[in-house]
């Protein structure tokens, strides 16, 4: 529970350059070969090396048998410079 006045962690991952990046893993378990699963992962990590999936993904390598098939990545950074638009010579924050 954040007190009042206290900034979350992922707020703090935010103002530091992390973005919110989801992961889409289709992967295949030993005992059922022939059947494809899809896990989604999802956490702030930083582009364009994903140090946080890259360290899951060796967890689950580590940890268990799977063996993946594809995976599918996206990210966004979720604080943005603001855009300053001159609309008939006036300057506005949008």
């Amino acid at each position: 529970m954040i007190s009042k006045g206290e900034v979350s962690n992922d707020f703090r991952k935010q103002v530091l350059g992390y973005g919110l990046t989801t992961a889409e893993i289709v992967y295949r378990r030993p005992d059922h070969h022939w059947l494809l699963q899809t896990y989604v992962w999802q956490d702030y990590d930083m582009f364009p090396d994903f140090p946080a999936l890259k360290d899951f993904l060796t967890f689950l390598g580590d940890n268990t048998r799977w063996s993946a098939v594809r995976s599918y990545r996206a990210h966004s950074k979720l604080i943005k410079p603001a855009e300053l638009n001159a609309i008939d010579g006036v300057i506005r924050l949008h």
